[in-house]
C-alpha cells in the first residue's frame, strides 16, 4: 500500500519537474538526497502520486521505508512484502526475478541510508542495489540523509542536488496553510527565520502557531528552542530527535571531531570560510576531514560565499545538547580580535582593504560569541 499524496506541498515544483524528466528516461536511477528534515520523503511520495507516473506504472509502484532494515537480508525481505513474495530466508534473488518477469515498476526506497551506512553492511547493499539496477523494467528512486549517492550504481545524470531549505514564499505558504491566514505577516516571518526554512520544523513550528499564535510560540522559542517542537515521537515529529539521528550516523562516528566542528558552527550564523578554518587554529583534528564528513552528511553546507554553514534548528540543537567547549572558541576569537586590531592599526590604507572583507563577513559571528562572553 503506498503512502497517501502529500496534501501541504510547496517549494518543489522544481525538483518534482526534474524527477519526471528522469523517470522518462529508460530504467532511471534517481537519488533525493539531503539533511533530515528537508522533505525527501515528501517528494518522493509527491512523485509516486503524480498523474504522469501513475498513469505511466499504474498499480506496480512501490514505496518501501527501510528504516527498519539492518541488512541487505532484510531489506530484501521488506521489499519482498511490498511486492506481496513469499516470506523466506534470503528474498535478494526472489526479488530481482520478480522485477525482471513483471511490468516496468518503479521502487522507491525511502531513508535508504539506515542500512547502507554502517560499514559492515554496506558492500552489501551496494551490491543489491547494482542488481535492482541491472534491470530494464525497474525505475529506482531512493531517498537517502546527507549528500552522496552508494557506489556501484549508474546514477542518472544530471543528478539531483541535496534539497536545500524553501524559498521564503513556500515557506510562508506552507505555514499559513496549516495556521490559517489571519497572522502578522511580520511575525509569521520572525517565526520562519527560527526554522531556516526547513521543511520539518516548518510544518512543525506552524501546528503551534495554530494553536497558540506567533506571539506566544516567539516567546516560547526564546525558552525552549528546539524543544519547542520535539514533543512528538519519531523523527517526523520531533525535530530534535531527526537532529539526532543525523548525528549518530556512522560517517559522523568515523570521524568523531566533525561533531565538534559542528558544536563550532552552532556558534558561528556566519559559519566559517577556509581561511578561518586554517588560520584561526582550531584544536580539532583532522578539520578538512571534519568539514567534508560535516558536507557529506548535510548537517552543515557551503553557501554562496564558500562559508560552511549550519541551519538555524541544527545550531540551536547543538548548542544546547553539544556546546562548544572554551577551547574551541578562544582560538577563533583571537583571530578576530587579531583582525580587528589590524583594522584599526591600518585604517585608511590600502592594506586594509582584504580585512574589511573579513570583518564584514563574520560580523554576526563576532556579535554572537561577544554575547556569549568571550
Amino acid at each position: 500500500m503506498l503512502p497517501s499524496e502529500p496534501k501541504i506541498f510547496h517549494g518543489r515544483e522544481s525538483e518534482l519537474s526534474e524527477i519526471l524528466q528522469l523517470l522518462r528516461m529508460k530504467a532511471p536511477r534517481i537519488a533525493i538526497l539531503g539533511t533530515g528534515g528537508m522533505g525527501k520523503t515528501s517528494l518522493a511520495r509527491a512523485v509516486l502520486h503524480h498523474a504522469e507516473v501513475s498513469a505511466q506504472y499504474t498499480q506496480h509502484r512501490y514505496f518501501v521505508a527501510c528504516d527498519s532494515a539492518t541488512s541487505k537480508v532484510e531489506l530484501a525481505a521488506l521489499i519482498g512484502a511490498n511486492l506481496g513474495l513469499k516470506p523466506g530466508k534470503d528474498l535478494t534473488q526472489a526479488v530481482c526475478q520478480y522485477f525482471t518477469t513483471g511490468p516496468p515498476s518503479l521502487l522507491v526506497l525511502d531513508n535508504l541510508e539506515t542500512v547502507w551506512e554502517p560499514m559492515d553492511c554496506r558492500g552489501d547493499i551496494e551490491e543489491f542495489l547494482s542488481a535492482l539496477t541491472d534491470l530494464q523494467h525497474l525505475a529506482l528512486v531512493i531517498t537517502m540523509r546527507g549528500a552522496e549517492r552508494p557506489s556501484k550504481v549508474q546514477w542518472t545524470r544530471p543528478f539531483l542536488l541535496p534539497l536545500q531549505p524553501l524559498e521564503q514564499v513556500a515557506a510562508y505558504q506552507t505555514l499559513i496553510d496549516i495556521a490559517e491566514d489571519h497572522h502578522n505577516p511580520g511575525e509569521v516571518d520572525r517565526v520562519l527565520s527560527l526554522t531556516d526554512n526547513m521543511p520539518l520544523a516548518i510544518n512543525l513550528i506552524a501546528h503551534l502557531v495554530d494553536v497558540e499564535g506567533c506571539s506566544s510560540v516567539l516567546s516560547r522559542w526564546e525558552e525552549e528552542r528546539t524543544s519547542l517542537i520535539s514533543d512528538g515521537y519519531d523523527k517526523r515529529s520531533n525535530l530534535d530527535l531527526s537532529i539526532s539521528l543525523s548525528l549518530s550516523s556512522p560517517r559522523i562516528k568515523a570521524v568523531p571531531h566533525s561533531e565538534e566542528l559542528l558544536s563550532l558552527l552552532s556558534m558561528l550564523p556566519d559559519g566559517l570560510s577556509d581561511v578561518e578554518l586554517l588560520h584561526s587554529k582550531l584544536p580539532i583534528e583532522d578539520i578538512r576531514d571534519c568539514r567534508t564528513t560535516l558536507i557529506r552528511t548535510s548537517l552543515a553546507y557551503l553557501d554562496e560565499k564558500k562559508q560552511l554553514k549550519a541551519l538555524v534548528p541544527i545550531r540551536e540543537y547543538m548548542r544546547k545538547t553539544h556546546p562548544p567547549k572554551n577551547e574551541l572558541l578562544k582560538p577563533l576569537f583571537k583571530h578576530f580580535h587579531e583582525l580587528l586590531e589590524l583594522h584599526m592599526d591600518f585604517y585608511g590604507t590600502e592594506v586594509i582593504s582584504a580585512t574589511v572583507g573579513q570583518i564584514s563577513s563574520n560580523l554576526a559571528n563576532i556579535q554572537s560569541l561577544l554575547r556569549n562572553g568571550l
